[in-house]
């Protein structure tokens, strides 16, 4: 007899065991992240406080200003013979809005996070979680919550995000592109 059953002896689709698998290997490299040291020995070596604190002031220093709706080129929100806007139009306004609430609500918890770390406001269990997420390589949960799906960690989310943002912002500010990034969007 084996040692583990099937899923399918459980009426269970074979990849059962996959994701399974997936969700046990996830939950061991997290636990490991948490058990490591955050602080070594030796005077050049900077605390914890001082590395999220360096990552939260360089991801607000990058962050691009949100977009402006009223500053937009003629041809980005066209409308119709009848007055009503092109579907284009409205696509890029829902996108706009989208990556606006992401970066503010990112500039926000930066700013709050660095504060914290100073000791000038509180260490709420949101801004203590957004640390451990930054200390782990992880984009916080304040931000997957309004951001786009991604599976890639915060150093290379980061820098996706400002292509996005600045794809979107050249559609903004010079009109409708000749060709389109589809991964750019929210919702392609």
């Amino acid at each position: 007899m084996p040692l583990e059953d099937d899923p399918e002896v459980f009426g269970l689709h074979p990849n059962a065991n996959i994701t399974f698998e997936q969700k046990t290997v996830r939950e061991f490299m997290e636990t490991i992240l948490l058990i490591q040291p955050r602080i070594s020995g030796g005077k050049a070596v900077k605390t914890s406080e001082e590395i999220v604190q360096d990552m939260a002031r360089d991801i607000v220093g990058k962050l691009p200003k949100v977009m402006d709706k009223r500053r937009a080129d003629s041809k980005t929100f066209e409308t119709t013979e009848q007055g009503q806007m092109v579907s284009l139009g409205v696509f890029v306004g829902q996108e706009i809005d989208r990556f606006n609430k992401l970066l503010s609500v990112m500039k926000s918890s930066l700013i709050n996070l660095d504060k914290a770390i100073q000791g000038t406001v509180v260490m709420s269990m949101d801004l203590e979680m957004m640390f451990n997420d930054f200390l782990n390589n992880k984009v916080p949960l304040q931000w997957v919550k309004v951001g786009y799906p991604s599976l890639k960690p915060l150093s290379s989310w980061v820098p996706d995000l400002l292509l996005r943002v600045e794809f979107i912002s050249q559609w903004l500010y010079h009109g409708p592109p000749s060709t389109y990034w589809l991964p750019a969007f929210f919702f392609p």
